[in-house]
């Protein structure tokens, strides 16, 4: 008999996850739980704090950095038609990136830099080890960051408000930095997602929005995945909320009408998905089917393997935790075996939303929320979502 999600831990999600709606730390959530072929869904609470309507199963909300997983899978149908390789330069396609300069130290003048040893490729891109990415020192620390704002690529910090930039304008701003660090020398979060998004513009020769919907959210029914919300499915948008940094007092952050209401000048391969928790789950059952009829078996291997270092992982604990390591756009078992909660590939978003696929288990999770996060520290209901969730499998 195959495993699957027993009556006893689903009433454990329920009552663990509504605690956190009766609270109000939230007006509401989705989630889902697979495995076999069990599958279970709560819809707890509302869209708003002033809806009376209950939440529906086909409530929309921004999946932030879950987009990250699907650029990553965009840009590697078109390494599968062999328009480009994993190995391949950059520079063709980003020019603006080419010749880079590389910061001494990362207290620098954007003046004091020595010649890149080598140019970036697209593996660097996927992987975030080319060379740009967060940094996790307060906003102004370094010259590096003061200049990075004044460009307002909103590459170091959250992607709200969007900047008012085209992809093009974006990368050439990008470009006029120096790099943080030598191109594949170290782990850097969340630019090469962004980067990854205009390569699949430039590779292509289209929108990266009109490239995934035909290469990826088309072929599998993602009906309602995409970079805003169309006038005629706000109804079913939900209000997004963040707390104060220092008082915990609940805010709203972005309306139904507010910025995804319009399309972006520039689609953020990095964060900027809006998505339903069935469209999510056709992205994760693609995935836990090897890539099913769109990805290749050799692509999932590529896309699940770990790419950091021992070094990469002790600097980023508050990104990877003690047990993940990065593939390509995600997270991924770490190569030296270490386990911990929750475990397999997948990704969280800072709007309040998770993911994972767990092989060793047969589980997927997925949550969804309309309370941001104000770290990459997961929160509480992330960390009940998935002890529960891991609880409720049984053979």
């Amino acid at each position: 008999m195959g495993r699957g999600v027993t009556t006893e831990g689903k009433a454990g999600l329920h009552a663990a996850l509504a605690a956190h709606v009766g609270s109000g730390a939230m007006p509401g959530l989705v989630a889902l739980v697979r495995c076999g072929d069990d599958v279970h869904v709560e819809a707890i609470g509302h869209k708003d704090f002033g809806d009376a309507e209950p939440i529906g199963l086909d409530a929309i909300f921004r999946i932030a950095s879950i987009t990250k997983p699907m650029t990553a899978a965009t840009l590697m149908l078109l390494v599968e038609d062999g328009m480009v390789g994993l190995d391949d330069i950059v520079d063709g396609w980003l020019p603006e990136l080419c010749d880079r300069r590389v910061l001494r130290s990362i207290d620098a003048e954007l003046d004091d830099t020595v010649p890149a040893a080598r140019p970036i490729t697209v593996e660097d891109v996927l992987s975030f080890r080319l060379g740009y990415g967060s940094i996790m020192a307060p906003p102004g620390t370094y010259p590096i960051q003061r200049a990075e704002a004044a460009l307002d690529l909103k590459t170091f910090s959250a992607p709200w408000p969007p900047p008012e930039l085209t992809p093009d304008q974006w990368i050439a701003s990008l470009g006029s930095l120096p790099l943080l660090h030598q191109p594949g020398a170290q782990w850097m979060y969340n630019t090469g997602a962004e980067v990854a998004g205009v390569l699949i513009e430039r590779i292509a020769g289209a929108p990266l929005d009109d490239v995934m919907r035909e290469r990826l959210f088309e072929p599998l029914d993602m009906v309602d995945t995409g970079f805003f919300v169309p006038a005629d499915k706000r109804h079913r948008f939900t209000t997004q909320y963040a707390p104060d940094p220092e008082t915990g007092a609940l805010g709203l952050l972005d309306p139904v009408e507010g910025w995804w209401a319009a399309a972006p000048k520039m689609p953020n391969g990095a964060g900027w998905l809006v998505s339903t928790v069935d469209d999510v789950a056709a992205f994760a059952a693609m995935m836990a089917a090897g890539g099913g009829e769109l990805l290749s078996a050799e692509t999932m291997r590529l896309m699940i393997t770990d790419r950091t270092t021992a070094v990469d992982r002790a600097a980023n604990t508050v990104f990877l935790g003690g047990h993940s390591g990065w593939g390509l756009g995600m997270a991924v078992p770490a190569a030296d075996g270490a386990s911990g909660v929750p475990g397999g590939y997948g990704w969280d978003g800072g709007t309040g939303t998770s993911w994972r696929n767990d092989p060793a288990t047969g589980l997927t999770g997925i949550l969804l929320t309309q309370r941001a996060m104000t770290s990459p520290e997961p929160p509480a209901v992330f960390d009940d979502f998935w002890r529960h969730a891991y609880a409720a499998i049984a053979d």
